[in-house]
């Protein structure tokens, strides 16, 4: 009886070991993920947008296994206090970066995809979110990498297939 319960025991546990060989590798970051690292840090932020300036604070992180980078802005805009979260993250179906971002000061969510330079100076992201009047407009936003430590955010907005300035962020990594 004690020999058929160990038996019982071992073969149970080799039928349950089965599905997970047969299971397909977990996917590990790849090359594109390693581009999103030139974020990674804790950065100083100077906000220009509609002839006013501000002071920010911003941390980017590699998170949830390395695939998604995360963004933590805390600010004031005209006074009042600020803050933004955004993941950035490559999907290899669309074989394109994705990107969302929310805020304290809108209930709507921000969805980018976008793309690196070939020098990896440069990503560039489209995609739609809030306007000022309320309504989903057509964005573009572009991060310059000046050097390691100065990153310099635009954001525009796409009207008419014409690019207009809506806002510039200069971060400058906290030393």
């Amino acid at each position: 009886m004690r020999t058929s319960r160990l038996t019982l025991a071992c073969c149970s546990l080799a039928l349950c070991a089965l599905p997970l060989a047969a299971q397909p590798p977990m996917p590990k970051p790849g090359p594109e993920h390693a581009l999103l690292k030139k974020f990674v840090g804790d950065w100083n932020a100077t906000v220009k947008m509609m002839g006013g300036e501000s002071k920010a604070v911003a941390t980017f992180k590699m998170d949830l296994g390395g695939f998604w980078l995360s963004l933590d802005f805390k600010g004031e805009f005209e006074g009042q206090k600020f803050e933004g979260k955004g993941t950035t993250g490559f999907d290899p179906i669309k074989k394109k970066y994705v990107g969302t971002w929310v805020d304290s000061m809108s209930p709507s969510l921000t969805v980018m995809e976008g793309a690196f330079d070939k020098d990896g100076k440069t990503f560039t992201e489209l995609g739609e979110g809030p306007g000022m009047d309320g309504k989903l407009m057509k964005m573009k936003n572009i991060h310059q990498f000046k050097d390691n430590d100065t990153i310099v955010f635009t954001m525009y907005q796409v009207k008419d297939g014409k690019d207009e300035e809506m806002m510039t962020i200069t971060y400058k990594r906290k030393k």
